[in-house]
């Protein structure tokens, strides 16, 4: 099974990726399990090895008995480290995960080649209001926490459009044990790294929400600038950025690790790396639509595209993806393949394409393709868009 013992808790974890393929450390954030990082996980998977664990006292990892402090949440990391043989590793960690990577930072340095810190502040909240949910959850459990927890995780635009697809966060945030739950805001109550942070050595991602209202926007900022060299992003997003955006966070993310990853080394490396990126770009659902379909007659061709289209030109560093698209919009409409520009289109969203570039390039298109191809091109993007729209995930591409 996979779990290690460490310091009275048993951890559980899952490692998945290819044994020589450089290491990312997922850490979650309180209230919430491994499986919150389920859409960075599978676009990762072929290009790093990724592991994910469950934070004392969340999902199947055990607390000890008493609170803990986030210089113990850090040494787990390092336990579970140890005890996989893994010697260095990037690192990712939302709120209180951000804390941990903090801590790590500062003193584990030498363990991290990366870390991102998404959501998070060095000192987060008032000891007073900490007391208070801690209080309250002794008191009443966890089931009076869950909505008012999706509240401030995400946008309520996101929440109403996401119906079940927020289920898995409702079911773990429900059914942890409020021990386990009250230790965590013990740590992150009593954590305060506001000068520490700027010894961090190792090179940081700051991410934060614009909509974020546990950790702000502008502390995230101030995290960024307290860390030497530290870059920062800002997603339109509330407190659970990676399932808001997690188009956005995964591509920043691989932007971000990009110089730990090795190009694939052969055609089974090489698929798994385009089938990421393939989700990534075109979203899982098309992908699981087109695999789904796979018969004798187009398997062989599905292979070869997934291998070098993907996994050979989209992967490549030396153009951004955001650049790949509105590139490939404008070869679509030169050669008049429609169905390849109504995805292309509707994918150029989670390339962080805005639809004022798509007209940019469209217009551009009438010069040098021909008005007639550019009339149909501004036709099918009003099909698509509209398309968009109706389903709830067109705010963030208008531009």
């Amino acid at each position: 099974m996979p779990f290690i013992d460490h310091a009275g808790t048993r951890l559980f974890y899952t490692l998945e990726g290819p044994d020589s393929a450089p290491v990312v450390i997922f850490s979650n954030s309180l209230g919430t399990d491994h499986g919150m990082w389920a859409p960075q996980a599978e676009a990762l998977a072929g290009r790093f090895r990724v592991l994910r664990y469950d934070t004392r006292g969340h999902g199947q990892s055990v607390l000890p008995p008493g609170p803990c402090t986030v210089a113990e949440l850090g040494s787990d990391v390092i336990a579970l480290m140890d005890a996989l043989g893994i010697r260095q590793a990037a690192f990712c960690g939302l709120s209180m995960g951000g804390l941990t990577g903090m801590w790590l930072g500062v003193n584990a340095p030498q363990r991290f080649t990366r870390i991102v810190l998404a959501n998070t502040a060095p000192r987060i909240g008032t000891p007073e209001a900490w007391n208070t949910r801690i209080e309250g959850v002794m008191r009443d459990g966890m089931a009076p926490l869950v909505d008012g927890s999706l509240q401030r995780w995400f946008t309520p635009a996101f929440v109403s459009a996401a119906g079940s697809r927020l289920d898995d966060l409702r079911a773990v945030l429900r059914g942890l044990d409020p021990r386990g739950y009250c230790a965590s805001c013990a740590a992150v109550r009593d954590a305060d790294l506001r000068d520490a942070v700027k010894t961090i050595p190792v090179p940081v991602l700051v991410i934060a929400g614009s909509a974020d209202p546990s950790t702000t926007a502008a502390e995230g900022r101030a995290l960024a600038d307290a860390i030497p060299g530290a870059r920062y992003l800002e997603l339109a997003a509330a407190h659970l950025s990676n399932r808001e955006q997690p188009a956005r966070f995964t591509e920043a993310l691989l932007d971000f690790l990009g110089s730990e990853s090795k190009r694939p080394a052969n055609d089974g490396e090489r698929y798994q790396a385009g089938l990421a990126v393939r989700r990534a770009v075109l979203g899982s659902a098309h992908v699981d639509r087109s695999l789904a379909r796979l018969n004798p007659l187009n398997d062989e061709f599905q292979n070869l595209i997934t291998r070098y289209a993907w996994g050979e030109i989209w992967t490549r560093e030396g153009l951004p993806r955001h650049s790949r698209s509105l590139i490939t919009i404008a070869m679509m409409v030169a050669l008049n393949r429609n169905e390849e520009l109504k995805l292309h289109l509707r994918a150029a969203a989670n390339n962080k394409v805005s639809r004022d570039e798509i007209k940019e390039v469209l217009l551009q298109t009438a010069i040098y393709c021909g008005v007639p191809a550019a009339n149909s091109a501004f036709h099918l993007a009003e099909e698509v868009f509209a398309a968009v729209d109706a389903e709830g995930g067109g705010e963030a591409a208008k531009g």
